[in-house]
């Protein structure tokens, strides 16, 4: 068993290491200062370089390699901000696999190929006001007619919401109660009907949108179908690799949070000598990397080899001790560098506020242990009971 990365694998980290690192702390800074995405033509960098198409097949006119390395990338750029690392996560671990695996032939090569150019953004679209942990509660319907799907109801806590180009919409598509009614269907955004709330404002994930998203009879084309009802199954199956992908962004901030700090405690100094040579320093920096590097292993076991998505219990796990361990390591990252920590103009805050958030999107921490509970016992717990 060898835990190391290829020699083709250490490349493209330091590829992506290097552009992140040359390219994006000042477009970090800009998201965060105005709560704006990455600009157009940063986006359109990041595809020259390939990095919304690291593990998109060849064939859809990405570079063909593994969702490991997808993530190794992933977290380079996540080590300077979540906004700057959004539309990577996006276009490798989100909805484009599902429209990838999922949809029409014409409309997965016309809307991956998009993907990979930087032509478009493609979010995803679960939580409802009344349904977000408990997902099967969500009322948003999608009735297919002949050749036309109609679309009503109103979605909340979209990342991406009023940026993206185009949305993977859960939605109720029969009358078969819970899991069973529901499916997913493609919607582009300027769609007659699909209108957006006002922004809003997070205590972190600044420059990374949100917003609500109503659905007035939007009519679409049948082939924007991607899973019919019953494949609730499929849609969660595909979203365990966007978990990994969500667990990577934690790890980038954690991973940058203990880069700043071993920075400032080797220049700051107190009492003669650098804060580095104080024990109580010493002893949170080693917390930091301990938690990083258990993290990394978690999240990479559960993608190594996976050709298809990873199982519930692997993305459980890894998604779980990666939101936890980031809240932890980027409150360390705030403490040792202290009023420098806490100050907005220093990014430490900024990490310690977005890692929080991570820890709520893509299922809940505790949601995450229910999952693996139940992989351990053989069976599905009824909440509502």
């Amino acid at each position: 068993m060898d835990f190391s990365l290829s020699d083709d694998q250490r490349a493209l980290q330091e590829s992506a290491r290097s552009f992140a690192r040359r390219e994006l702390p000042k477009v970090a800074q800009h998201c965060e200062a105005t709560n704006t995405p990455v600009p157009h033509d940063m986006l359109q960098a990041y595809a020259e370089m390939g990095f919304l198409g690291i593990n998109t097949p060849e064939s859809f006119g990405g570079l063909g390699l593994t969702h490991l390395d997808a993530l190794i990338v992933l977290e380079e750029f996540a080590k300077i901000s979540s906004a700057v690392a959004f539309p990577v996560f996006e276009a490798s671990v989100g909805p484009v696999r599902i429209v990838q695996k999922h949809g029409p032939q014409a409309l997965a090569d016309r809307v991956v190929r998009a993907s990979v150019e930087g032509r478009v953004l493609v979010a995803i679209s679960m939580s409802e006001p009344d349904a977000g942990t408990a997902l099967t509660d969500l009322r948003t319907r999608a009735v297919v007619e002949g050749d036309t799907v109609t679309l009503n109801g109103t979605k909340r806590w979209c990342s991406g919401a009023g940026h993206s180009g185009a949305y993977v919409v859960f939605c109720r598509m029969s009358d078969a109660p819970g899991a069973r009614g529901i499916g997913a269907v493609f919607v582009e955004k300027d769609t007659p009907g699909f209108t957006f709330g006002e922004p809003e404002t997070l205590m972190g994930f600044r420059g990374i949108p949100s917003a609500d998203m109503h659905f007035d009879d939007v009519r679409l084309p049948a082939d924007n179908v991607l899973v019919p009802a019953g494949g609730f199954g499929d849609l969660m199956g595909a979203f365990n690799l966007e978990r990994c992908g969500n667990a990577t962004m934690s790890l980038g901030l954690a991973a940058g949070a203990l880069d700043q700090a071993l920075d400032y405690t080797g220049e700051r100094q107190a009492f003669g000598k650098p804060l580095v040579d104080f024990q109580a320093v010493q002893m949170k920096l080693a917390d930091m990397q301990l938690r990083c590097e258990a993290a990394r292993l978690l999240i990479h076991r559960a993608v190594a080899g996976v050709d298809g998505f990873p199982s519930v219990m692997d993305a459980s796990l890894a998604k779980c001790f990666a939101n936890e361990m980031v809240r932890e390591v980027a409150g360390h990252g705030v403490q040792v560098m202290g009023g420098y920590g806490y100050h907005s103009a220093y990014g430490m805050e900024q990490r310690f506020r977005d890692a929080w958030g991570w820890g709520i999107a893509g299922g809940a921490i505790d949601i995450q242990k229910i999952n693996i509970a139940a992989t351990l016992v053989g069976r599905r717990f009824d909440q509502r009971r």
